[in-house]
């Protein structure tokens, strides 16, 4: 109700400074003690961790990790903070976040601008939340692609200790050749890294912290079926599908032709097809995340009918408000209640 009045004002603003405004005031919000209502417990199991419900948020909102208790409180399942990278960069000249109300989506161009890793991993410790928390992790734009894989070990050890899971950005359109990472040869060689890396963090911190890798709409049947090959050949534990999109096919608006990656309610079918496709080759060995143009709670539906285990949101909260969250998980509850029902009205004398 009241995202549904302060929409308007926000939707008056620049795209990014409102984004700010949102945030500051949801601190606030949370800092005065305001309840956005009970969120059902509806868990799920997937890379070894137990989510209170199957609703997360997705990487981007909260860059720097400064906001997760406030965000915390909208009721999510699991929260995804990042893109972070080692060093400390400003992103892409603004603007770089564009609007498009009449598709209910979002072009962002911002180019990884946060404050560094070591800024992320002190905002963490500061926070209250002992939820789930993905972190997400990144190159810096000046680390040469053939260089990246030390940006993304140097991140990898320096949030391994304060992670539930780690995701690992290849897909972002916004930093120059990143995507060249999906490629069958790069990425083989980068997982092979982390997850060196990673076996040695665990036993240094006797933890095992998942990985999760984090892949674009914008892939051939071909180049998804590689990726799967190699995400379960390097025993990685999920899968993220999917980024924004660099495709403008049949999205009208003001800012249509921005540059940087698309998000939102046209995003929804090359994410639901990626996820189907992975589906198909990975045979629930590696759970997927599912992302992308959730923007109600059947568009949630949909992605776990394709084959995801867990989703996340981002877009659709910015049109929709804090309330898409519990919408989501009551109607999930509604299908598996429905389902139990059918299922033990079957189960004969």
């Amino acid at each position: 109700m009241i995202y549904s009045l302060a929409r308007p004002l926000f939707f008056m603003l620049d795209a990014e400074r409102a984004h700010h405004l949102a945030l500051k005031l949801l601190d606030d919000l949370h800092g005065f003690g305001m309840k956005f209502g009970s969120i059902p417990a509806n868990p799920v199991k997937a890379m070894g961790l137990e989510f209170p419900n199957p609703v997360g948020l997705a990487a981007g909102l909260d860059k720097d990790g400064a906001h997760i208790d406030a965000l915390a409180s909208l009721g999510f399942g699991f929260i995804e903070i990042g893109t972070v990278t080692p060093r400390p960069q400003p992103g892409n000249p603004k603007p770089r976040l564009f609007r498009l109300p009449e598709s209910s989506a979002i072009i962002n161009r911002m180019g990884f601008n946060n404050l560094g890793v070591d800024n992320l991993v002190e905002n963490v410790k500061k926070s209250k939340y002992r939820g789930i928390l993905g972190i997400n992790i990144g190159k810096n734009f000046d680390t040469p692609i053939e260089s990246a894989k030390g940006d993304y070990l140097s991140c990898l050890e320096k949030v391994y200790p304060y992670a539930s899971y780690v995701a690992i950005n290849i897909s972002s359109p916004n930093t120059k050749n990143l995507r060249q990472l999906q490629q069958q040869d790069a990425l083989s060689d980068l997982l092979h890294s982390l997850k060196a890396k990673q076996n040695d963090l665990a036993s240094r911190f006797g933890r095992h912290v998942p990985l999760a890798v984090k892949i674009s709409p914008d892939l051939s049947i071909d180049e998804i079926r590689e990726i799967a090959a190699l995400l379960l050949e390097h025993e990685i534990e999920a899968v993220i599908a999917t980024n924004t999109t660099l495709s403008r096919d049949g999205v009208p608006g003001k800012y249509v032709n921005e540059a940087g990656g698309l998000s939102g309610a046209p995003l929804k079918e090359a994410s639901n097809r990626v996820i189907r496709h992975l589906a198909e080759k990975l045979d629930g060995r590696i759970p997927i995340i599912g992302v992308g143009g959730i923007m109600n709670a059947r568009d949630a539906d949909e992605k776990l009918a394709a084959g995801a285990t867990l989703i996340q949101i981002y877009s659709g909260l910015i049109y929709r408000g804090p309330a898409l969250v519990g919408e989501i998980n009551q109607l999930l509850l509604r299908g598996k209640t429905n389902e139990n029902r059918h299922s033990q009205g079957n189960q004969g004398p």
